[in-house]
């Protein structure tokens, strides 16, 4: 019998075009063993997709629990259910695949600080959708992490990194020798947790000066409130690692994502500088689960995931920013043009 706080995913029922995708994130991306226990963390929005990569499971042979998180607790989460975190202290492997709420960080970073603590492998998801399924999950992400290791062998050794695109984005960035580049390519092993879809290495800056244009999206829970910014872009002023100005025609976007960035004393701080590598992505769509690894170069204020990167700072907040069609140069090579790696493949 089914303890009430876990769900019998193999009893839902789902679209087989998810499939694919559900098929490389247990066999491509996570590679799960028959031997591996893993806990699979969905919604009532995204049950249909959990389910889609529960079959796989079942199909590899490893045992996995799965909790439908409005079984446990009321949403928004203030915490991490228990339920969940003492499974996922059994597990090797975590997949989370959920539709977010405002002011559920707290409750992801606890997830991950067990991810983190355990070395688990970690598949997040969040706000994962049909559409996303069918294209960003869809890729080679073998091939994807073929040139995220191009790219990280080049800006590792790199002093500055400046990057200007259409929109009117001009900044340039110090590099900290002491920070560590990241590969998140959808290959995900025990060192780093990873969203998928894959595609993007980062690291944090040492210091960034000059304009952001925001013609993507903006993170976190304002991505699906403003979606695709390419009518109203959101122009941020950066100087000293800082945000000084934010500017935009939609002024509730303009205020909301001025007070996002002010939340804590590190709120407004270039917390992640990262280059999108899912090559096989062709078009933002408005979702930054996916758009971050849209080929460019994107930044995010807040947490600078010190853990990872080796920064020795926090905010507990995170929100990525997303601009396209970038040219990239670092320490004066050119390795990107209007959104276009200049690198073999």
């Amino acid at each position: 019998m089914i303890s009430p706080a876990l769900t019998d995913l193999t009893k839902t029922s789902f679209d087989p075009e998810l499939t694919p995708g559900a098929f490389n994130a247990v066999n491509t991306c996570l590679r799960i063993q028959p031997s591996e226990k893993v806990t699979v963390i969905t919604d009532n929005d995204c049950r249909e997709i959990a389910a889609s990569i529960a079959n796989e499971l079942v199909k590899v042979g490893s045992p996995f629990k799965a909790f439908v998180l409005e079984d446990l607790a009321p949403r928004p989460l203030a915490d991490l259910p228990p339920d969940v975190a003492s499974d996922m202290e059994t597990s090797q492997v975590s997949i989370f695949a959920v539709h977010a709420q405002r002011n559920e960080l707290k409750s992801r970073m606890q997830m991950t600080d067990i991810v983190n603590r355990r070395k688990m492998r970690h598949a997040h998801m969040v706000n994962i959708n049909h559409q996303i399924m069918l294209e960003g999950m869809r890729a080679d992400f073998n091939r994807v992490d073929a040139l995220s290791k191009q790219v990280i062998e080049i800006v590792s050794a790199a002093k500055v990194i400046s990057a200007k695109n259409p929109a009117g984005s001009d900044f340039n960035t110090t590099l900290n020798p002491n920070y560590r580049w990241v590969k998140t390519s959808g290959i995900i092993s025990p060192d780093k947790w990873g969203n998928l879809p894959g595609g993007e290495v980062f690291t944090t800056p040492g210091e960034v000066n000059g304009t952001y244009v925001v013609d993507g999206v903006v993170g976190d829970y304002l991505c699906e409130k403003y979606q695709d910014l390419a009518r109203q872009p959101l122009t941020i002023r950066m100087k000293n690692n800082r945000i000084t100005e934010v500017s935009s025609d939609n002024k509730a976007l303009e205020e909301e994502f001025w007070n996002y960035t002010h939340t804590d004393e590190n709120s407004h701080l270039v917390g992640e500088f990262a280059i999108g590598t899912n090559f096989q992505l062709k078009q933002v769509i408005g979702q930054i689960l996916q758009d971050e690894k849209f080929p460019g170069l994107h930044i995010a204020f807040g947490n600078p995931y010190g853990a990872h990167t080796g920064a020795d700072w926090y905010s507990s907040t995170h929100i990525d920013v997303v601009g396209t069609r970038f040219d990239i140069w670092v320490d004066g090579r050119q390795i990107m043009e209007k959104g276009r790696f200049l690198i073999e493949v």
